[in-house]
């Protein structure tokens, strides 16, 4: 049994604490020897889990997800300080400075009205704190991690910013029929097939961003429908006695259509 003063309610001291102590010589045998590549998809699930409780609307799962989120951050930060890194404080630090030179508008002289202003400052003093010389640099450093299609949509929002972008949605859409043809070229040719695909997707993310659809919220959807057809198809097919996996594709093709109709009925 660890030295620990129970209370009735606790705070941040007392989380990174409470950290500290799962990692030190009397902790967790788990916690204390994870490293920050081995908790680094943890960080990634708890953040989902968060957006996912923003999207319910259960303000009391967000509580307890914020939380979760929160105990990576001071996960990350207890293994440097370990190391003689950087600590929490270094974090707060750090974020809190970040925070007061890009609000110039509101913690310095300069005046915005708008909330466009705002972000076109906020890149602007983003690219001078990382010395980006050009755009392409500011392209660069969209984190690889992200999702595929938020990081072709915010690329894809930077070359717009210099004008490299369609007048309107119709010249993405047009652009997304050639790349469609260009697929269909090379999977006839059996080459660059991937390649192809990988642009037609692009081209798909660019034509969300001119109708302004967030292309992962779309995606998600078109799955969330997917499942709850296939769901109702399995029970249509039990209804007469049937299996789905069993039927033939004309089968399957027929309860896939009488299921979309019942959905948009």
């Amino acid at each position: 049994m660890v030295n620990f003063q129970y209370k009735e309610k606790y705070g941040l001291e007392d989380y990174r604490a409470i950290m500290a102590l799962l990692r030190s010589e009397d902790g967790c045998p788990w916690d204390k020897v994870q490293t920050h590549q081995s908790i680094r998809r943890d960080l990634l699930e708890e953040a989902y889990e968060t957006a996912d409780a923003i999207d319910s609307g259960d303000m009391d799962n967000l509580r307890e997800e914020l939380g979760d989120l929160l105990m990576q951050v001071l996960f990350h930060a207890q293994i440097e300080t370990e190391k003689g890194g950087f600590t929490f404080d270094d974090v707060c630090d750090e974020s809190c400075k970040k925070l007061i030179r890009r609000h110039p508008h509101v913690f310095g002289k300069l005046e915005l009205d708008t909330p466009d202003e705002v972000l076109a400052t906020w890149d602007e003093v983003k690219r001078q704190e990382k010395d980006q010389r050009s755009t392409a640099e500011a392209m660069e450093s969209v984190a690889r991690a992200m999702p595929a299609l938020w990081r072709a949509e915010k690329v894809q929002k930077k070359a717009a910013k210099e004008g490299f972008d369609w007048p309107d949605w119709h010249g993405a859409r047009d652009k997304l029929t050639e790349e469609l043809a260009e697929l269909d070229e090379a999977i006839a040719a059996g080459e660059r097939v991937e390649e192809e695909l990988g642009d037609v997707l692009a081209a798909a993310v660019n034509l969300a961003r001119l109708l302004k659809i967030d292309p992962e919220k779309a995606l998600t959807g078109s799955t969330d429908r997917f499942v709850a057809r296939y769901g109702r198809m399995e029970a249509l097919a039990a209804e007469k006695g049937e299996v789905l996996a069993d039927l033939d594709l004309d089968g399957q093709e027929a309860l896939w259509q009488q299921a979309k109709r019942e959905e948009k009925a």
